[in-house]
């Protein structure tokens, strides 16, 4: 039977020695052609395809407080993601600090699960600190290309200080030793991050590890959900279950990204819709999956 860590350890000693090879023989920069179109197709196809299951999980949900109109789900889901762009629109800078926080959480706890978790009082902040390398790196390593990206999402921030930055990294990395048993295997992940910000621009190195390790792992552990005994047919039956609801959110991106040209050159249009798209799918995912294990427990 195939094991659901086994997978995921070859999967970060995968991407740790593509980081690697690629740090030591490449340097490829953000001006390579048309690189932001080519991480935009990967983000709304494998990325967001992770989240494509959140409907089975919602009916769940409501079955959890006996309501049986299933369109209730979707009007939630739809309006909760409304709001947050309309906060973002409005608060701008909030919404990007609550936003890099919230991701952070969401990406060290998702890339933890899939080992044996060290029982802990601080769990959810070694979570947090885990998470952070995600947003920490590439302002380390690119800080002039991620403040411009901060700035085409309406948000104006200073020069970081290296000295801070480099002492949250050191805690980022720290905070494996008390997360997850299988140590090697989560530092790998979280060196894999910085060597890909040493080598490429955030974007691509954000779009690497979103679509290769976070929604892959997250799409594994979906897998065994629909089928733990044999994972070609919990494959199948994840990519017929998935396909409906990534064709209709990439589509959505799409017109997003057509209507904001009138408005700026297209890398513009393709980073506002990719950050703000996420961050409005990233706050109801994240609730959904916590009213789910506040109901399971």
């Amino acid at each position: 039977m195939i094991n659901s860590f086994k997978i995921n350890k070859k999967l970060s000693f995968i991407i740790f020695v593509f980081s690697l090879i690629c740090f030591i023989f490449f340097n490829i920069s953000a001006d390579f052609t048309y690189i932001i179109p080519i991480c935009f197709f990967l983000i709304m196809t494998f990325g967001i395809s992770h989240g494509s299951l959140d409907h089975l999980k919602g009916y769940k949900v409501l079955q959890f407080y006996k309501i049986k109109n299933k369109f209730i789900f979707y009007l939630i889901y739809i309006i909760f993601s409304l709001i947050i762009i309309f906060c973002w629109l409005a608060l701008p800078f909030f919404m990007l600090i609550l936003f890099l926080t919230v991701a952070s959480y969401h990406f060290g706890k998702e890339d933890s699960e899939f080992g044996k978790m060290q029982k802990r009082r601080f769990t959810n902040f070694y979570f947090l600190l885990k998470g952070s390398i995600i947003i920490l790196a590439p302002i380390l390593a690119n800080p002039e290309e991620t403040i411009k990206i901060f700035e085409i999402l309406d948000v104006q921030i200073k020069p970081f200080e290296n000295n801070i930055i480099l002492m949250l990294i050191g805690l980022s990395l720290m905070s494996n030793f008390f997360i997850n048993k299988n140590v090697a295997v989560s530092l790998m992940d979280s060196f894999s991050v910085i060597l890909l910000n040493l080598t490429f621009s955030p974007l691509i190195a954000f779009t690497i590890y979103f679509c290769f390790l976070h929604s892959i792992r997250h799409s594994i552990s979906l897998i065994f959900e629909l089928n733990n005994k044999n994972f070609t047919k919990g494959f199948k039956d994840f990519i017929k279950k998935a396909l409906p609801l990534t064709l209709i959110t990439a589509i959505i991106f799409l017109i997003s990204v057509y209507f904001l040209t009138n408005f700026y050159i297209l890398d513009e249009a393709i980073l506002k819709v990719v950050f703000i798209g996420l961050a409005s799918l990233t706050f109801p995912h994240i609730l959904l999956e916590y009213i789910m294990e506040k109901n399971e427990k």
